[in-house]
């Protein structure tokens, strides 16, 4: 692409390239649905929904974002997994978009940007917020460095953009922990998964030469069209939990989601392979984002 060539190095827009803003949506959907649980929850007890909180969880959430694409475009290129054979967007150091001296830098600078945001979350949450923070941390650098490689990829995704950002939110707001908001974390964390899926689903050929086993690689592609497929349709089943808070359009709203993912799955499926794949991952990412809206819509109904 055109604009991509001329990318200055360690410009604004090699930075906003590196920073892949459009998974952003990812990091904010978890924080918009604990904090509707919160409100619907709070709501019913009279308690008081606190806002500072409420913006440094989702602040904390962008900047873990931004600094694991960062670690990822960093580790990725030094292991030699962005080569010149990759068929996914363009990667700032893979592209010499920025140096690997400044990479370090901006990923320190962002880690510790993270800690700073999520510190005053102490005064809310308790000391068992340093140790969700320090273990988001880890496993940012964990998972591009060893995990990603080794099929646990998923796994996590599952925990980091489920169940913690959903749990601590909401623990963060109430101070207590139920079923309902466990499940619906597990929900989350299935529709993001989606993103990932459909990443490795795109990079498995590349990922195959190069040592990385995704869950992809281990089980091929077929089965990874149905495991995209089934990660939308039970997210959405377990929206039934809601129900017991008499949440009915929590429950309804998002299979409406789940017609726009049927329809992703079946333009992914009829592609099957090559970079018009990216288009997929673009899609599929608006429709996690609309998943969030529909189900924070359906808890404040």
């Amino acid at each position: 692409m055109k604009t991509e060539q001329t990318v200055k190095i360690n410009s604004a827009r090699a930075w906003l390239l590196a920073s892949r803003p459009k998974t952003l949506t990812g990091a904010a959907v978890p924080v918009m649905i604990a904090l509707a649980l919160a409100w619907r929850d709070l709501s019913e007890t009279s308690g008081a929904f606190q806002i500072v909180p409420a913006i440094l969880c989702m602040l904390f959430a962008f900047v873990m974002q931004i600094d694991a694409n960062l670690i990822n475009d960093y580790f990725d290129f030094k292991k030699g997994t962005d080569d010149e054979l990759r068929l996914g967007p363009k990667r700032a150091c893979a592209q010499g978009w920025v140096t690997l001296a400044a990479m370090r830098r901006a990923i320190l600078l962002t880690t510790v940007l993270a800690c700073l945001i999520g510190l005053p979350l102490v005064i809310y949450g308790g000391w068992p917020m340093v140790g969700i923070g320090l273990l988001c941390v880890v496993f940012c650098f964990l998972y591009t460095t060893h995990l990603s490689y080794l099929g646990l990829g998923d796994l996590l995704v599952l925990v980091f953009f489920g169940i913690v950002p959903v749990c601590a939110t909401y623990y963060i707001q109430t101070g207590r922990m139920t079923l309902d908001v466990l499940t619906a974390s597990l929900a989350c964390g299935l529709v993001v998964d989606t993103l990932l899926v459909v990443n490795n689903y795109r990079d498995r050929d590349n990922d195959r030469r190069t040592g990385k086993v995704t869950l992809v690689v281990r089980i091929g592609k077929k089965s990874t069209e149905w495991l995209f497929l089934g990660l939308g349709a039970v997210a959405c089943l377990l929206g039934i939990i809601h129900l017991s808070h008499g949440s009915m359009w929590a429950f309804i709203l998002p299979f409406l989601y789940l017609l726009l993912h049927a329809a992703t799955y079946r333009r992914m499926v009829g592609i099957g392979s090559g970079t018009r794949l990216n288009g997929i991952l673009g899609e599929n990412a608006r429709n996690i984002f609309i998943y969030g809206i529909l189900v924070t819509i359906g808890l404040l109904l």
